[in-house]
Parts: C-alpha cells; structure tokens; sequence
C-alpha cells in the first residue's frame, strides 16, 4: 500500500491545501492528512476545528485520512507506515525550504518527500494570508473550502 502523509497546522485549511492533496490522490492508496500540534504555537483556529475543517472538506473521499500528531514528521510518518510526504509548492522559496526538509527527513528515515507545484492561480494563498484577511474582516472565501466559511 502506498501512503502519504500531507503535514501541516492547516490553520486554516485553504483551497491551495486542497488542491495539492486532490492532485496526489491518484499516487497513493491513503493520504493522512496530518495536522501538526505545537506547544510553542499560537493557532487561530482550535486544534479540533482545524480536523473538522479537513474531515468535512473530504468527507465524500475515503482514500483520505485526519489525525493529529506531536514531534517529528518522520517518526509519525513511521507510526503510520508512511513512506512518503506529500508537499506543496507556491514559490522558489518554498522549494528551497523544502528541499532542505525533505532531504533530511531522506537521510534520518528513508521517507521521500513529493512535491506537487501549485496549480495556477492558487499560488497566493496561504493560511497566513487566509488570517490575516480574517483578522481584518475582508472576504477570505475564496481562499478557503465551505468547511471554513461555515
């Protein structure tokens, strides 16, 4: 079975999230779509409303998975049996960032990162964005899924 693991604080969930984890659904038999706890962090949005947000964007798909995790990425991708991390691409920023993440999860695990570039004209959204539109009070839906708008 191949797997996947698409980790993030998804605070909130945005359309880009969506469309990378729609576009990796035909590599993998089971994407876990795993939203990442830190202590350290302040969120916008409560850990159980960030699942909800995911659990309700793919409820009709059940190659799809919602778990929450602490620690390391590799070690929760190893719980899982996991043997790939799926990642997305807005800017030759984030690749650079990245590739240096995923080429060290490659060397303590032997996980392969795969990256999808953002579809066209998603490539500015980004759940910091998404928040501070919300802090604001400017219209955020068109950056977000109906799960978050609700």
């Amino acid at each position: 079975m191949k797997k996947a693991v698409f980790p993030g604080s998804f605070d909130p969930v945005t359309l880009g999230h969506v469309d990378i984890i729609e576009r990796g659904l035909p590599l993998f038999d089971e994407i876990i779509l795993a939203v990442g706890v830190n202590a350290d962090k302040k969120y916008m949005f409560p850990l159980e409303d960030r699942v909800k947000f995911l659990k309700e964007t793919f409820k009709d798909e059940p190659k799809i998975k919602v778990m929450t995790y602490t620690g390391m990425t590799v070690d929760f991708c190893r719980e899982q049996k996991a043997n790939f991390l799926l990642r997305g691409l807005r800017s030759s920023t984030d690749f650079d960032f990245e590739k240096i993440i995923g080429q060290t999860n490659f060397k303590i695990a032997g996980i392969e990162t795969v990256f999808f570039i953002t579809s066209s004209g998603k490539s500015h959204i980004s759940s910091t964005v998404v928040r501070d539109v919300i802090r604001n009070g400017g219209d955020y839906a068109f950056m977000v899924p109906d799960a978050v708008k609700k």
